[in-house]
């Protein structure tokens, strides 16, 4: 091959992996916008959907609703993940991102509890549970696919912009719902402003949905499927095979997914609920939280590539473990400018920990059964921990009375991630295993 078609080719291979990366990232904000709003917009479906005369087990409820969704994903995970081993990455990111954004869109058309009695928060759960079955085809998937497009030396920074891309959906909801709080009157937004969010996801559904139906299935799982070797059971084989690794990747995600939930979710309630703040300085905060993890993301994940996975994992977590407690202390000190920069801090150790840890955790399997393990993995953990931060941490601070008792959840899922750490082997720069027996041998090289 000649100079110039060596460089033509190099050019060709960058913009197809742009696509790739823009697709998979403009997608999945799209989908975590969808997620999103139902958390910032709790307290106006805690009225809608579960009136009660206390404002808390209303709340209880709603954020109940919101941890329900959760207990779906590991249903999508066991779904979409060996679906997307068996025919490609690619058409099953389409299938998810029509689901979550149709059950979005139909949550804002949802008749109140007033006017169809308990068959509205039925409903409601419905929707949620079809978002959450969803989404457990979505992280693993996209995680999966930005890691099989991206170069070995750097697999870091690209897939780092799928969890970049998550932050960017958060803050979009938050500056809508926001900004829909200050362009309407207090009764507009209870009468049919919250709506707006979620029949927007509607529009932007179909946005993400023509970007991934325009992309290419990734290089990875082509080239198994021309060798023959895509997996006829690879939910089977997943758990026969790569059960350590399933067990690693659930293990890996506890902090992740807490304290995930819990800084971008949790805190913008626990602002106005609990700390009696205002809605704009809980937008304001939550804002600059994610502007935090935005800058930061994409460079840490850089920075995996040359120092390894382990060495951010482990710093964010023991950051967590460490430091949860002092900035809710932090938090609740009595100042807005405090309680600001304790959320940009988390928010802070969140970013160095997930700028690391889905490449981390592709890196486990093998392609022939990547999407099924790390779907699974992820979206099992998940469910027990993450969805169910925002319930366990409003809980806690009802039953013990502390404002800063939502920080023991967070070093506790600190602490059974730093253990899982201990198990696992370094996997920054190594090529990605086909096969069981790949990988099995790479293992050997390092021994």
């Amino acid at each position: 091959m000649s100079r110039s078609d060596e460089a033509t080719s190099a050019v060709t291979d960058s913009a197809v992996l742009r696509r790739a990366v823009a697709g998979a990232a403009v997608g999945n904000a799209v989908e975590w916008f969808d997620f999103a709003i139902y958390g910032f917009l709790a307290t106006y479906i805690a009225a809608k959907f579960f009136p009660s005369e206390d404002e808390n087990a209303a709340l209880l409820s709603t954020f109940a609703v919101f941890a329900a969704a959760f207990f779906m994903r590991p249903l999508g995970g066991y779904f979409f993940g060996p679906l997307g081993d068996r025919i490609g990455r690619q058409k099953v990111l389409a299938v998810v991102i029509l689901l979550m954004s149709g059950s979005t869109f139909a949550i804002g058309l949802l008749p109140s509890y007033q006017a169809i009695g308990v068959a509205a928060p039925l409903l409601l759960l419905l929707a949620r549970c079809v978002q959450g079955f969803s989404a457990g085809g979505e992280y693993g998937g996209g995680a999966c696919y930005l890691a099989e497009y991206a170069p070995d030396r750097r697999r870091g920074f690209i897939v780092s912009f799928l969890v970049w891309s998550v932050v960017v959906g958060f803050l979009l909801g938050s500056a809508t719902v926001t900004g829909l709080e200050a362009a309407l009157s207090e009764e507009a937004m209870n009468s049919y402003g919250w709506r707006i969010p979620f029949l927007m996801a509607g529009a932007l559904g179909l946005v993400g949905l023509y970007i991934r139906l325009r992309l290419d299935d990734t290089p990875e799982f082509k080239k198994l499927r021309a060798a023959g070797e895509v997996a006829a059971s690879p939910l089977k084989e997943a758990f026969i095979t790569s059960w350590r690794q399933i067990l690693q990747v659930a293990g890996l995600v506890v902090i992740h997914n807490v304290g995930f939930y819990i800084v971008f979710t949790y805190l913008p309630t626990y602002f106005t609920k609990t700390l009696g703040l205002t809605k704009m300085d809980a937008f304001i905060s939550v804002t600059v939280a994610s502007v935090v993890a935005i800058v930061l993301i994409p460079p840490l994940g850089a920075l995996s590539d040359r120092v390894g996975r382990k060495p951010l994992l482990f710093t964010g977590a023991l950051g967590f473990a460490l430091f949860a407690y002092p900035l809710f202390l932090l938090l609740t000190s009595g100042t807005v400018v405090a309680a600001v920069a304790a959320h940009a801090g988390l928010a802070a150790v969140e970013a160095v920990f997930v700028s690391a840890s889905l490449a981390a955790g592709a890196e486990l399997f093998a392609t022939r059964v990547r999407s099924s393990g790390y779907s699974i993995g992820y979206n099992t953990s998940v469910a027990l921990f993450g969805g169910t931060a925002p319930y366990f941490a409003t809980w806690l601070v009802a039953r013990t009375g502390s404002d800063v008792s939502p920080s023991l959840y967070v070093v506790g899922a600190a602490i059974v991630t730093l253990i899982t750490l201990f198990t696992m082997r370094e996997t920054a720069g190594k090529p990605l295993p086909a096969t069981v027996a790949d990988r099995a041998r790479a293992l050997e090289g390092v021994r």
